[in-house]
């Protein structure tokens, strides 16, 4: 499989996609810090998509087949056709990123690969699942949060998020 986005989304995409065993789970990312966090969280392998050669580096993994499935989990048009690119005859396409804007889907690539694309928002029907694995400490989504702030501090908290990559945040949180 592979995961496009590393941020907190595709982090708990990753931690939870290993409750499934595959053989691989490749993180596919801009930002080098986000890769780093993915390899320390599981992920097999880690790319860059600013200066590396993706495509050709998932069909090498693959054996030219693509993967199984196709996280997109940004909520850009890049990613999506990324996604498009990466995904294999008889795969899954799976968007979790939100989307702002329009995003082309090329049927005259995939109409003859009998390819699946679901997409989510969020939702409760996970929660129950997921409470059972964190009460049984098989998930621990404490390893997302990289900042604490106290109320008073919001456009602090505000400004550390806006700024990510610099400031290495994933999920801040905010307590009175």
């Amino acid at each position: 499989m592979a995961i496009v986005g590393a941020g907190p989304i595709g982090l708990a995409t990753l931690l939870t996609a290993q409750f499934y065993a595959p053989a691989l789970i490749i993180m596919i990312d801009l930002d080098d810090n986000r890769l780093a966090v993915a390899r320390r969280f599981g992920a097999t392998h880690t790319f860059n998509s600013s200066r590396d050669a993706v495509v050709r580096l998932v069909r090498d993994l693959t054996d030219d087949k693509g993967v199984d499935a196709a996280i997109e989990a940004v909520g850009v048009p890049a990613t999506f056709s990324l996604c498009e690119e990466l995904v294999a005859p008889g795969g899954v396409i799976a968007n979790v990123g939100v989307h702002g804007t329009k995003v082309d889907l090329h049927l005259e690539k995939l109409w003859s690969h009998n390819i699946t694309i679901t997409t989510r928002l969020v939702d409760t029907v996970s929660t129950p699942m997921l409470l059972k694995t964190v009460e049984a400490k098989r998930l621990q989504p404490e390893q997302l949060i990289t900042h604490h702030f106290a109320l008073d501090d919001i456009l602090a908290a505000y400004e550390t998020f806006s700024n990510a990559a610099a400031s290495q945040a994933l999920k801040v949180v905010i307590a009175a």
